[in-house]
């Protein structure tokens, strides 16, 4: 297996890049392919002594501060040597397997998008998060990639995200919700009451609308929605989540006697931590093009960016590229990629 790590993506990078690569090629046993500019990392690859990492130049990088159409030309030009477009190139010439970064996340869409087009049948791909939920996990897609979108957008990411639960999650027959504010069809705005008769005639598991409170509640294994609803869900998310700890950590530190408490609750507390901790889910994955490729926090460390290489591997294994294909030409009438443009 080959997976491919953009070595400038981080805001740290290349550090937690280097270090990710050398121990997952350790601890995989896989050929981690490392892109970026080679004069810089080949020293300091070559003082780690690492084995099975091999490098691959790539001259330019797209930044946060690149936008517009500066990006969009990094992102679609075929003579572009930016980390991503050298590494998603990799997987769309059969030469890498999935590619991951932790970079610019408007410029891995885009320059995903535009090099390796999306699947026959979809019109927008969805970038996809797993939310914490009560029993397990939830597959929320999108989380961002498309703040404007049509009925018929989300229908595709209702039964991409299905198969994703399915292959990676291993459930059988996975919930699927509509995310509203009300459970009932009728419920919701323009674009939900539009979705909901699409996603009532697709082949999943469509169990109708479901409200923010029964997603936590784990009423759903997959929530579908806009880009811009789901990005506020996602970073609403976080933000309570960490007003919780840091208040628990605060009030717990305030008396000898809630400090006792602490320590007798220390393993409730690390179950916690571990459930909400983003490093241990690594990456996102962009379902709907035609390849691999996730995209990670910029404040990714080396310990994230190896849980990011777990998750693509085993999207490899569970041939996830292919399911989804099969997924949508069976459930969808195949149109033109990009034609809705």
């Amino acid at each position: 297996m080959r997976i491919v790590l953009d070595a400038m993506g981080s805001d740290d990078c290349p550090e937690p890049e280097l270090q990710a690569a050398v121990q997952a090629a350790r601890q995989f046993g896989d050929e981690i392919i490392l892109v970026g500019p080679e004069q810089q990392l080949r020293p300091r690859l070559d003082a780690m002594k690492a084995s099975g990492v091999r490098l691959v130049d790539a001259t330019d990088t797209i930044t946060m501060e690149d936008k517009g159409m500066a990006l969009a030309l990094k992102a679609k030009r075929k003579t572009s040597k930016t980390s991503m477009a050298v590494g998603i190139d990799l997987v769309k010439n059969g030469e890498a397997d999935a590619f991951i970064t932790a970079g610019n996340t408007g410029g891995a869409l885009a320059t995903a998008y535009f090099r390796l087009d999306t699947i026959p049948g979809v019109e927008r791909p969805a970038l996809t998060a797993n939310f914490p939920v009560k029993g397990g996990t939830c597959v929320v897609a999108d989380i961002g990639a498309n703040p404007d979108c049509r009925p018929e957008f989300l229908q595709q990411f209702a039964i991409m995200g299905s198969i994703y639960a399915q292959k990676l999650r291993g459930i059988s027959n996975p919930r699927v919700g509509l995310l509203s504010n009300g459970e009932e069809g009728g419920k919701g705005n323009e674009l939900a009451r539009a979705t909901y008769p699409l996603l009532q005639n697709t082949q999943i598991n469509f169990v109708g609308n479901v409200e923010g409170k029964e997603l936590f509640g784990g009423a759903v294994d997959v929530a579908v929605t806009d880009g811009f609803s789901g990005n506020i869900l996602l970073k609403s998310s976080e933000a309570v989540a960490r007003l919780i700890t840091d208040t628990l950590k605060v009030e717990l530190k305030s008396s000898p006697l809630t400090l006792l408490g602490a320590v007798l609750a220390k393993p409730a507390f690390a179950k916690i931590k571990a459930m909400m901790d983003p490093d241990e889910v690594g990456a996102a994955p962009l379902l709907g093009v035609n390849g691999l490729v996730f995209i990670g926090h910029g404040r990714s460390n080396a310990h994230a960016l190896v849980s990011a290489i777990r998750v693509a591997r085993q999207a490899v294994e569970a041939n996830l590229l292919h399911a989804i294909k099969t997924a949508i030409q069976e459930q969808l009438t195949p149109t033109t990629p990009k034609e809705a443009e």
